[in-house]
């Protein structure tokens, strides 16, 4: 038997694979392999590695996406001794491995062809791009075991679509479609159902082509200004692009531009 979350390779694309029928529901062990996969996927992207992966893509098989977690994993925790101790010692694992993937120096893309729930939809948030077929639907419904997400989902909800909105949507524990959540920015792009397994590999493929350093850089200042502010970007910006001029895909880039005129120019990822 396969594992339940394992990691794959197409061309420059490293691609993470959830397949833990029938509800690709997070339990300990996928859970395991989630901070072993994290690990891994830092050093296949660490740049000057050979064969490095140029961009992350995380799927899923089966009809959905995740039902959410496995709820005996909670009733071991709650029952057992130390119960606080224990539960707080697994966020802080499973966020160390959200963190992880979201430094990550390279493009991450979150593809949702249906149901998305808690853990999972937590993870899909700390990636870079969250693709979404159009019937796919979202939710933190922790609620409904008396918990608040505790992945990162509720400050990267914030983050991406304010306050207000990320509480209403944990307060309610209701499900989302993706066009909403498009609306209101949590969500990237919505594709079409046909082919939607597709897209996003083609989409994961385009961004893997694409000037990989330059893709770090502009990672680095996104991430700077929301956690400390654009005057913080600001500060950083002059060394962090400055640093791109001293690679090849700049150089090849401009001597492209100038020979062939600009869209032509191909990429190593140096």
């Amino acid at each position: 038997m396969s594992a339940p979350l394992r990691l794959e390779r197409d061309g420059d694309v490293a691609v993470v694979v959830l397949d833990n029928p029938p509800l690709n529901l997070f339990d300990d062990l996928v859970f395991e392999e989630l901070e072993r996969i994290a690990g891994e996927l830092a050093g296949l992207t660490a740049p000057g590695r050979e064969g490095r992966a140029r961009a992350v893509l995380f799927e899923a098989r089966g009809r959905h996406v995740s039902g959410g977690v496995d709820v005996g994993l909670f009733q071991e925790i709650a029952e057992g001794p130390q119960a606080v101790a224990r539960g707080t010692a697994l966020w802080a694992r499973l966020l160390r491995a959200a963190q992880t993937i979201e430094d990550l120096p390279v493009p991450t893309v979150f593809a949702a062809h249906g149901l998305t729930l808690t853990a999972a939809f937590e993870l899909s948030l700390a990636c870079d791009i969250l693709l979404a077929a159009e019937s796919a639907s979202f939710g933190l419904v922790e609620i409904v075991v008396g918990l608040t997400p505790s992945m990162g989902g509720p400050q990267r909800l914030a983050e991406r679509a304010g306050p207000a909105r990320a509480k209403e949507l944990i307060f309610t524990g209701e499900r989302y479609p993706a066009a909403v959540l498009e609306r209101w920015n949590v969500v990237n792009r919505v594709l079409p159902d046909d082919g939607f397994a597709a897209a996003a590999r083609d989409y994961a493929r385009r961004v893997a082509a694409g000037p990989t350093l330059a893709h770090a850089a502009t990672k680095r200042l996104v991430g700077t200004a929301v956690r400390d502010g654009v005057r913080a970007a600001d500060d950083v910006t002059p060394a962090v692009s400055g640093s791109l001029f001293g690679t090849a895909d700049l150089s090849a880039a401009v001597d492209s531009f100038l020979r062939e005129g600009p869209g032509r120019a191909t990429y190593s990822g140096r």
